[in-house]
């Protein structure tokens, strides 16, 4: 903290000169209550957070990633229909079919029931409907894998009919899943095949039905429509015998196996999925697709058919996953949130990832992202999903949700749909995996996929208050120490707490975390030369010994703290020292004065202000103003550097040598090289920064208490420079020169340089401006009047023709009614009061009898309020 000179001083007698800043605070409190509160009350040495350029490019990892491209996963590569494993797809089933060799007739109907099922016609053409058109074609990047739900057509019948039968039908052909089956129409039909048209059609070739497994067995139901020969049946009936259950059973079996298939399921299946299923194959429009994509995820989801349990799903999969092939992302969108809702694993869990970090790596696909409520899928994922079995798809899954996470609309939407918390759970999980098991490395890749999500989080105040409420400083901390070795993940935990740190309740909960200021240390330590995640760490470091003393303490005792500040101090100092040398040799003027810090002045800029918040804690501070390496430091800076060079750098080296000089300690390094510093202020003195103007003035606050110094003002005539800032009208301009008046005024042969250049004439002026509002000035005013009126003989003499206004203005503010304001708030009126009568009261009395003794007569005056 910067504070405006703060010297305490031993209680003396009033009419004893005080040296240059006595504490304006009540007098009954300890030295050290004293000490913190006039610290807490002035202005905090800030500086601004690193700034974090956003990436060209969604990538998994970032230009400036420390992993090698072959060792890292891709985030560009091709997918492709054959990426997905229809396999996969498949119930899970313990029985293995045996392939039935003879297939003969229909033998029996499907099931004892009426139904009727009305599906949409297809094309008269039935050659139209075999061959994919050749627009639809050129909307494949590839060659197709043939026609999933291909069947012969004919014309359609006006009048659709019935099929009827008694009993359930033996089937010849057994779809791989137990409900996924079909039926060569030709087998059963003795039509011909003009004349032929199958309604409902699931098709599936021999080689295929080989590889179903044992005990499964498909229930068939389709309709039959011919206007030639009629299906022979025997016993025809115009309808189906009612039934609430449809069983039959599969012979060829080693163990007999019972399939029951819920009847309002069957009809939803024909009646609602097929249609949309053979609209995707004949479709060639991809608007058109999309719209049957978004009508197939509503059937599905009314049908309550998304999921595992759905026993139709690898016909229904084979259909999505040939879609793929299809450049589109506004399809593929749709594609991939009906498969992720299918529950599918392993291989195709991944290429399901992939596709949606595919479309989610397209900023330009934002928008459409937002309106298909993508996410809910990905975060289902990563919900549910095992880590170290999906780790890969994890990570394709997580690197989108990063992607989303750089959109303010996406963003908000997480933060509602409780991604924080998940997000944190996940890292748990992830944290219980030892660096010695197999799975530590590749799930170091989903860490930081993670972490860059809850980075840009961080940026929402309701994610603020979620990451605080689950514990994310325990959580991040152990991941920080664990994967210390990637630069990766600890940069991304760094940027989390660079961002949260500049909050209260967040900084608070860091500081209790007392683990934190070791880790930090070992990557100071381990990265050295890592400017992007240093500066990090120095300004976290920054924020929380600029808010807790109890932070600058416990740093302070962590070993090594001090020297690891001072070797990263020289190491930057060198790299800005030999940047400086670069610029001049070619001849870079226009480099002279950049507009922002250089990276290597940026770190010492952060790190000084470790430094100064440091000092404000008392044993810190007086162990620090003995550290010559520490002094040494602050003190290169300001022969180096121009304020103009980089004006943030040097007013913190200046403040940080202020907050030093404070400390009256035995071996003083700011003691031993005063003159030294006095010389290089001159410099910033003289300069047109005001800034830096009243840095310096604050600093010859503090060292006018030496004679030497005092001497150095006389003798470089800075006193004059003093008397003209009473001019500036600013109250910390003045409160700081008047500071260094005061302490001139303690040697009886200075007093009378207050006569030169109208002194006296603008103490007054700044009482009369400024002493209603700031009480402390006041209090200093006076005390500098009363250090140069000590041999006063008569008024007019010593305070010339400011001796009646000075009287009247004295008498004015020692009048409770005119000098307080009891129209402001009760707490602001009270702290008034309170430096009005414990500290300028009774100087200002004690000012005016003097002036009131020496003076031959009072003027007749009209006081006005304040």
């Amino acid at each position: 903290l910067l504070y405006r000179g703060m010297q305490a001083s031993k209680n003396k007698n009033t009419e004893e000169a005080e040296p240059f800043y006595r504490l304006a605070v009540p007098k009954q409190k300890t030295s050290s209550e004293i000490i913190n509160e006039a610290r807490n009350v002035l202005r905090t040495l800030r500086t601004q957070r690193p700034f974090t350029p956003t990436e060209d490019q969604r990538k998994l990892f970032g230009s400036g990633s420390s992993r090698a491209p072959q060792n890292r996963p891709p985030s560009v590569f091709s997918l492709h229909a054959s990426s997905f494993d229809l396999a996969e797809s498949r119930p899970v089933s313990g029985v293995r079919l045996s392939p039935l060799d003879h297939v003969s007739t229909l033998e029996k109907t499907l099931c004892n029931t009426d139904i009727i099922i009305s599906l949409p016609k297809p094309p008269a053409d039935a050659a139209e409907v075999r061959k994919v058109s050749s627009a639809r074609a050129r909307l494949f990047r590839r060659t197709s894998q043939g026609n999933f739900l291909s069947a012969k057509m004919v014309p359609p019948d006006q009048n659709e009919e019935k099929l009827d039968s008694e009993e359930p039908a033996m089937m010849s052909n057994l779809c791989r899943s137990n409900d996924n089956c079909l039926a060569e129409q030709s087998s059963y039909t003795p039509f011909n095949d003009e004349s032929r048209q199958l309604i409902c059609n699931e098709c599936i070739s021999r080689s295929e039905r080989e590889d179903f497994p044992e005990g499964a067995a498909g229930k068939f139901l389709f309709l039959l429509r011919g206007e030639g020969d009629q299906m022979k049946k025997p016993d025809t009936s115009s309808s189906w015998p009612r039934s609430t259950d449809c069983k039959r059973r599969v012979t060829g079996l080693e163990d007999e196996t019972r399939i029951n298939e819920s009847e309002e399921e069957e009809i939803f299946w024909h009646i609602k999925i097929l249609p949309i299923l053979h609209e995707l194959e004949k479709e060639d429009n991809i608007e058109n697709l999309c719209l049957a994509c978004t009508k197939l995820y509503q059937a599905l989801n009314e049908g309550s058919m998304l999921g595992k349990r759905f026993k139709r799903r690898s016909v229904l999969l084979k259909t999505l996953y040939k879609l793929v092939d299809i450049d589109s992302d506004p399809l593929c969108l749709k594609l991939a949130k009906i498969i992720l809702a299918m529950k599918v694993d392993g291989k195709n869990l991944l290429s399901v990832c992939k596709l949606a970090f595919k479309i989610c790596r397209n900023k330009k696909n934002d928008y459409i992202i937002q309106n298909d409520r993508l996410l809910d899928c990905l975060l289902e994922v990563l919900r549910t999903e095992d880590l170290q079995k999906n780790n890969e798809a994890l990570l394709y899954c997580m690197g989108a949700i990063k992607f989303m996470s750089g959109n303010a609309v996406l963003l908000n939407e997480m933060v509602n749909k409780g991604a924080v918390e998940m997000l944190l759970q996940l890292m748990r999980q992830i944290n219980n995996i030892k660096e010695n098991d197999t799975y530590f490395s590749n799930l170091g890749h989903l860490l930081v996929q993670l972490t860059a999500t809850l980075r840009n989080l961080a940026d929402l105040p309701p994610a603020r208050c979620q990451l605080i409420c689950s514990g994310a400083v325990s959580e991040l901390s152990v991941a920080l120490e664990q994967r210390m070795n990637d630069k990766d993940v600890c940069t991304y935990i760094v940027r989390i707490f660079s961002k949260l740190s500049s909050y209260n309740d967040f900084c608070a909960a860091l500081a209790d975390c007392s683990r934190c200021y070791i880790l930090f240390l070992a990557l100071l330590n381990k990265h050295q030369k890592q400017q992007d995640l240093v500066i990090r760490i120095i300004f976290i470091l920054g924020n929380l010994t600029a808010k807790n003393n109890q932070a600058r303490e416990q740093f302070f005792k962590e070993k090594g703290s001090v020297n690891t500040l001072i070797s990263l101090f020289q190491t930057y100092h060198e790299l800005d020292l030999n940047a400086q040398k670069w610029y001049h040799e070619r001849g870079g003027e226009e480099k002279k004065h950049p507009k922002h810090p250089s990276e290597a002045e940026d770190v010492l800029i952060k790190l000084i202000r470790v430094l100064a918040n440091l000092s404000i804690h008392p044993s810190v501070g007086a162990a620090l103003a003995t550290a010559h390496c520490v002094v040494d430091l602050l003190v290169t800076v300001l022969e180096y550097k121009s304020v103009d060079d980089c004006e943030e750098l040097v007013i913190n080296a200046a403040a940080t040598i202020n907050n030093l000089s404070y400390y009256k300690v035995k071996s003083s390094a700011v003691q031993d090289k005063k003159l030294h510093i006095a010389e290089m202020l001159l410099k910033l003195l003289m300069s047109n920064n005001m800034d830096g103007v009243v840095e310096a003035v604050r600093v010859f606050g503090n060292l006018s208490q030496y004679h030497e110094i005092c001497d150095f003002i006389i003798q470089k005539k800075i006193y004059k420079f003093m008397i003209a800032l009473l001019d500036a009208k600013n109250q910390d301009v003045c409160f700081s020169a008047c500071g260094v008046l005061l302490n001139l005024t303690v040697d009886k042969n200075k007093r009378a340089l207050l006569m030169e250049e109208g002194g006296i004439g603008k103490l007054v002026d700044c009482l009369q401006d400024f002493g209603p509002a700031d009480w402390q000035l006041a209090c200093l005013i006076c005390k500098t009047l009363w250090n140069y009126s000590e041999n006063i003989t008569s008024a007019a003499s010593c305070f010339g023709e400011d001796t009646d206004t000075l009287l009247v203005l004295l008498t004015s503010l020692l009048d409770e009614e005119l000098a307080l304001d009891y129209s402001l708030d009760r707490d602001l009126r009270d702290y008034h009061k309170l430096y009005w009568e414990r500290e300028f009261k009774p100087v200002a009395e004690k000012l005016l009898d003097r002036i009131q003794s020496h003076h031959s007569f009072l003027p007749t005056v009209t006081i006005t309020p304040f």
